[in-house]
C-alpha cells in the first residue's frame, strides 16, 4: 500500500512537471511546416509535450508559439486579438519574435523570414534547454542571396570528353542519388542560413530534359534519365522546404556529346561562331528545362567556349533569354525565374545593358579574389568591374571561387572571412554571396584527407560554411564578441578550454596562403596549386609563365613583386607598400604563432580527438610551408641580385637558403604522404604551376620533392660552372629548332625568314630587330596586319606528319594584339599543348613588342588553326616530337638585369 501511494505521488509530481507547448501555424506551406517540425523536435528533446495545430485552440492555457507570414490569412486569423506592430518588418527574409504572457509570436516578412525566426528560437532553446518566458528580437539578413556551390564535376576528364563535360549518371556521380547525403547538406545550409544552392555543370540539359527536335542529344539512358528526374525533384522540393533556391549553372557554347557526334562538330570550341543549329538547340534545351523546372534559376557563363564579346551579347539576348521566355510561355507562367550572369571572360556591363530591356529578373556575379582567397583589400581593375556590375541595376553577387591557394589544408579564419565580407559590401558593392567548397570542389562530396571511409568535405570544413554564412547574414558583429563566440564554438566541439588556442591557430595560419599568393604567385587561378610550392625559376622570372593580367593590381594591397623589389634594392630606390621581404617574415611568424596556438589547445582536447589531430597536422604543415617558401624567396632575392651585380658571392649566399628550403619541404612530405590523397582536386592538364598535372600526376608533395631536389642540384652545378669560367658568366645555349615541310593552303600566303630585317606583315613595315638563335632556321607565314586586327587569323595547312606550329604572341596588354592562350578564361587553352610559353622574349619586332613563343600540336591531315582578332605571328613548323626546353631568350626592349632563370635548368 505504501508502495502504491508512493507511485501515485510520483505520477502527480511528474504530471505537474510536464511542460505543454502548442505550436500554431499553416502546415500547408512547406517552409512553415519545416519550421514547425524543427521547433517540435527541439522542444521534445528538452522534455516538452508538443501539440501542433493550424488554429489557436479555444480556451488555451498552455505555452503557445504562433508562427506566420506577415499579412497572411492564417497569421491574421491567429493574431486577431492582438495589435502587433509589424510596420518595421519590411526587409526580405526578416522576422520578429515577441512574447505576450504565455504566447510567443514569430512573424516573418515572408515564408523564409518565418523559417529563420523559428530557427533562431530553436538555437536559443538548444543552448538554454528551455523555452524562454520572454523574448523580443528582430533580425534580417544583409545579403539577399547567400549560396553554396556543388560541382557536378570530377578531378579528371571522362574518356573521349574534355573539361566540364560530365553527364549525370550513377557511374559518374553515385553520391548524386543519395537522398540522405542531400538531406545532410541541405540541413547544413539552412542551419547556416544559406538560401541558394548552385549546381555547376558544363551542359546539364542533356541529362535532365528531352527535346522533340533533337531526341539523339540526350546523354544518359532512359533508366538514368528517370533517376535524374526523381532526384532533381527531390532536391528542389527539400531545398524549398528550407528556403533554398536551387540554381543550375551551365557553360556556353557547349553541346552534348551525342549532339556533337550527330552533326560532326566539337562539343565546345573557343573560336566557333554562333550558328543557327547551335542557337536552336541551346534555346530549346533551356525552354524545356524551364518548362519542367520553372522554379529553378539559371547561372550562365558566357565565354571560355565563345569567340567574341559581340557573340556573348547575341547569345545572351537572342538565345538564353528567349529560351527562358519560351519555357514560361509554354506553361502560361508570367513570373520570371532569376537569371544570373557571370562576369567571367565577358564584358558583363555591356551584356547587362543590352539584356535588361528584355528581361528584368537579372543578377550579376563576379569572382571576389579571382579563383583564390588573397585579400580583404581588393582594388584595381577587378574591383572596378565589380563596382560597374553593382551599378548595373540589379543585385550583384560576390563569387568566392575555387580557392586554389587554400587546397587542401583546413582553413577557418573568422577574422579574415568577416573582413572579406565587409569588403564585398564596401569596396565591390556586392550584396550576395556565392561560396565554393574550401577544398575538393572537383572531388565533392569528399575531402582530400587519406581516411577510410573518406571524410565528407561539408563535415570536415564546417567552420568554413559557418563563418561565411554568419557574416553574409551580418558582417557587422563586434570583433571582441566574435572572438568569444568562436572560442565557445571550438570549445564545444573539442573540449572546454581548447577554443582560445584553436582560434589563434586558425587565424594565424589563415594569413599564410593569402599573403604568399598575392605577393609571389603567377595566377590566382586553379592553374596554380600554391601549397605544392613554386620553383625558384618561377620566382625570378614569373612573366615567362604568363602572369595573369590584373592579378597583381587587383588581389592585394599596393606592393612590389620580387622582380621590382630586387631592382629597387640594387638601385637604392625607396620601396612602396607591401614588400616580398615583409611578407616572408610575416608568414614565418604566422606559422610559428599558429603552432603555438594549437599546442596551447592540445591539453584541453577531449572530444573529436581524431579530427583535432588532423587539424593539428594541418597547422604544422602550414608552418613548414611558410618556412619552405620563405627560404626559397631568400635564395631568389640573392639570385636576382646576381643578375645586376655579376658577383658570384651572391649565388654562394643563395645556396644555403635553397638547401634549407628543400629540407623544410622534406618535412612537409613526411607530414602529408600518409595523411593526404592529393593537394589539388583538379588533376588535369589545366594545372600548370608549379608543374604540369597531366594524367593525375604531380598532385602530392612526395611527387614534387624530387623536382625541388633536382632544382637544387642543378643550381649547385651551375654555380660551379660559373666559378670555372674566366669571365664569371656563362651564356646558356639551347638547341636550334629545325623546320619541317608543311603545305600552307592560304591563298596568296607568303613566307618570311626569321632573320634581322625581315618584314613580319604584308601591309606593315614592322621588321625583325633581333631573334633568338634557336629560331633562325625557321620560316614564318606572313599575314595582313589589318586583316588580323579586323577579322582574326586562320592558318589553313596540310601535313603528312605530326607537327608543332610555333606562334608568337606579343608580350603586352595592348588592345591591338591577340591575347595568348589563358586557362583562367578558356578551358580549351591547352587542347593542343598551347597553354605555356615555350620561349619567352624570343624576338623583338621594330615598333612593336617582345614576342613570346607558344606551340600548337597537330596530327597528320588537313587543318585550320583559327586564332582570334589581334596581332599575332605564325613563325614556323617543327617536328611534333621535338621537345622545346622552356626558357627565356632575354630579348627585350627593357634596360633591366639579364635573364637569370637559366641557373635552375
Amino acid at each position: 500500500m505504501k508502495y502504491l501511494s508512493l507511485c501515485f505521488l510520483l505520477l502527480i509530481l511528474s504530471c505537474a512537471k510536464t511542460k505543454h507547448v502548442v505550436i500554431v501555424g499553416d502546415l500547408e506551406l512547406p517552409r512553415l511546416a519545416f519550421a514547425i517540425d524543427k521547433l517540435s523536435g527541439v522542444l521534445l528533446e528538452n522534455n516538452y509535450h508538443v501539440t501542433v495545430s493550424d488554429r489557436l485552440p479555444e480556451n488555451n492555457t498552455d505555452r503557445t508559439i504562433i508562427i506566420g507570414e506577415k499579412g497572411s490569412e492564417n497569421w491574421n486569423l491567429n493574431t486577431s486579438d492582438l495589435n502587433i506592430d509589424d510596420s518595421s518588418l519590411t526587409e526580405k527574409e526578416g522576422f520578429q519574435i515577441m512574447s505576450f504572457g504565455q504566447v510567443t509570436y514569430i512573424e516573418g516578412t515572408d515564408a523564409s523570414g518565418v523559417l529563420y525566426g523559428a530557427l533562431d528560437l530553436v538555437d536559443h532553446i538548444s543552448e538554454t534547454k528551455v523555452l524562454p518566458d520572454s523574448i523580443n528580437k528582430k533580425d534580417a539578413p544583409e545579403m539577399v542571396l547567400r549560396g553554396t556551390v556543388i560541382g557536378i564535376q570530377k578531378p579528371e576528364y571522362l574518356p573521349g570528353r574534355t573539361v566540364y563535360e560530365y553527364p549525370y549518371t550513377p557511374e559518374n556521380f553515385p553520391w548524386f542519388y543519395d537522398k540522405d547525403l542531400w538531406i545532410e547538406y541541405l540541413d547544413m545550409m539552412v542551419d547556416n542560413r544559406y538560401n541558394s544552392l548552385y549546381l555547376w555543370n558544363g551542359h546539364p540539359f542533356a541529362s535532365l530534359v528531352k527535346l522533340e527536335d533533337y531526341p539523339f542529344a540526350v546523354e544518359v539512358s532512359d533508366e538514368d534519365f528517370k533517376k535524374n528526374e526523381e532526384i532533381f525533384k527531390f532536391v528542389t522540393e527539400e531545398a524549398n522546404k528550407r528556403g533554398i533556391w536551387v540554381i543550375q549553372m551551365f557553360y556556353n557554347i557547349l553541346v552534348s556529346k551525342p549532339f556533337a557526334e550527330h552533326y560532326g562538330i566539337k562539343t565546345q570550341e573557343r573560336s566557333r561562331p554562333i550558328t543557327p543549329l547551335l542557337a536552336d538547340y541551346t534555346r530549346k534545351s533551356i525552354a524545356a528545362f524551364i518548362e519542367k523546372y520553372p522554379n529553378v534559376g539559371l547561372l550562365t557563363t558566357l565565354g571560355e567556349a565563345m569567340n567574341t564579346i559581340d557573340d556573348d551579347v547575341e547569345w545572351f539576348t537572342k538565345v538564353i533569354i528567349p529560351g527562358v521566355q519560351d519555357g514560361l510561355q509554354s506553361i502560361g507562367e508570367t513570373n520570371e525565374p532569376p537569371i544570373i550572369l557571370r562576369g567571367h571572360d565577358t564584358d558583363a556591363p555591356l551584356v547587362m545593358e543590352r539584356a535588361l530591356p528584355l528581361y528584368k529578373n537579372l543578377y550579376t556575379m563576379n569572382k571576389y579574389n579571382g579563383e583564390s582567397l588573397t585579400t580583404y583589400e581588393p582594388r584595381g581593375p577587378w574591383a572596378e568591374t565589380h563596382r560597374k556590375l553593382s551599378e548595373a541595376g540589379s543585385t550583384h553577387i560576390s563569387n568566392v571561387h575555387i580557392l586554389a591557394n587554400l587546397e587542401p589544408f583546413r582553413y577557418g579564419s573568422p577574422d579574415f572571412i568577416q573582413k572579406s565580407v565587409k569588403a564585398m559590401h564596401s569596396i565591390h558593392g556586392a550584396n550576395a554571396l556565392h561560396l565554393f567548397p574550401q577544398t575538393s570542389y572537383w572531388d565533392w562530396p569528399y575531402a582530400p584527407d587519406n581516411t577510410e571511409p573518406r571524410l565528407l568535405e561539408m563535415q570536415r570544413d564546417w567552420i568554413w560554411y559557418k563563418a561565411w554564412g554568419r557574416y553574409a547574414w551580418n558582417s557587422q558583429h563586434d570583433r571582441t564578441e566574435e572572438i568569444s563566440f568562436w572560442q565557445d564554438q571550438l570549445s564545444q566541439k573539442y573540449g572546454v578550454g581548447s577554443g582560445e588556442g584553436i582560434l589563434k591557430a586558425y587565424e594565424e595560419a589563415g594569413e599564410i596562403a593569402p599573403k604568399t599568393l598575392r605577393r609571389f604567385g603567377i595566377t590566382e587561378g586553379n592553374r596554380q596549386t600554391l601549397l605544392l610550392g613554386m620553383f625558384a625559376s618561377q620566382l625570378v622570372n614569373p612573366y615567362k609563365y604568363r602572369v595573369y593580367p590584373g592579378f597583381y593590381e587587383s588581389c592585394g594591397p599596393v606592393g612590389e613583386i620580387l622582380l621590382e623589389y630586387a631592382k629597387k634594392e640594387w638601385e637604392g630606390e625607396p620601396h612602396v607598400g607591401e614588400t616580398p621581404l615583409q611578407i616572408i617574415n610575416e608568414i614565418v611568424n604566422h606559422g610559428k604563432a599558429a603552432v603555438e596556438g594549437i599546442e596551447q589547445a592540445t591539453p584541453y582536447v577531449i572530444q573529436d580527438v581524431t579530427e583535432f589531430n588532423r587539424l593539428k597536422n594541418d597547422i604544422y604543415c602550414y608552418n613548414l610551408f611558410a618556412n619552405f617558401f620563405s627560404e626559397k624567396v631568400k635564395a631568389a632575392m640573392l639570385v636576382l641580385r646576381y643578375s645586376y651585380s655579376n658577383n658570384i658571392e651572391d649565388l654562394d649566399q643563395a645556396l644555403p637558403h635553397l638547401e634549407k628550403s628543400v629540407a623544410y619541404y622534406q618535412e612537409l612530405v613526411n607530414r602529408t604522404k600518409d595523411t593526404y590523397l592529393y593537394a589539388n582536386s583538379m588533376q588535369t592538364e589545366l594545372r600548370r604551376i608549379p608543374i604540369r598535372g597531366n594524367d593525375g600526376k604531380n598532385k602530392t608533395w612526395e611527387e614534387l620533392l624530387p623536382h625541388y631536389q633536382k632544382e637544387l642540384e642543378v643550381f649547385k652545378h651551375n654555380i660551379e660552372m660559373l666559378k670555372s669560367d674566366n669571365n664569371d658568366e656563362i651564356i646558356k645555349t639551347f638547341k636550334t629548332l629545325e623546320p619541317v615541310e608543311v603545305l600552307v593552303l592560304n591563298k596568296e600566303a607568303s613566307r618570311f625568314s626569321l632573320k634581322k630585317g625581315q618584314k613580319v606583315y604584308s601591309d606593315n613595315e614592322a621588321e625583325i630587330d633581333e631573334v633568338a638563335k634557336e629560331l633562325r632556321h625557321l620560316t614564318g607565314v606572313q599575314f595582313s596586319d589589318k586583316e588580323q586586327q579586323e577579322n582574326g587569323t586562320v592558318l589553313h595547312f596540310k601535313t603528312d606528319k605530326v607537327v608543332k606550329i610555333l606562334v608568337g604572341y606579343f608580350n603586352t596588354n595592348s588592345f591591338t594584339v591577340l591575347a595568348p592562350p589563358t586557362l583562367e578564361t578558356n578551358a580549351q587553352a591547352n587542347n593542343r599543348g598551347q597553354a605555356d610559353i615555350k620561349i619567352a622574349n624570343a624576338m623583338l619586332v621594330s615598333g612593336l613588342y617582345p614576342v613570346n613563343i607558344y606551340s600548337y600540336r597537330y596530327e597528320p591531315g588537313e587543318h585550320k588553326l583559327v586564332l582570334g582578332k589581334g596581332r599575332v605571328l605564325v613563325l614556323g613548323f617543327i617536328d611534333g616530337q621535338e621537345k622545346i626546353v622552356i626558357h627565356d631568350a632575354g630579348i627585350t626592349n627593357k634596360e633591366e638585369g639579364k635573364a637569370i632563370d637559366w641557373l635552375f635548368y
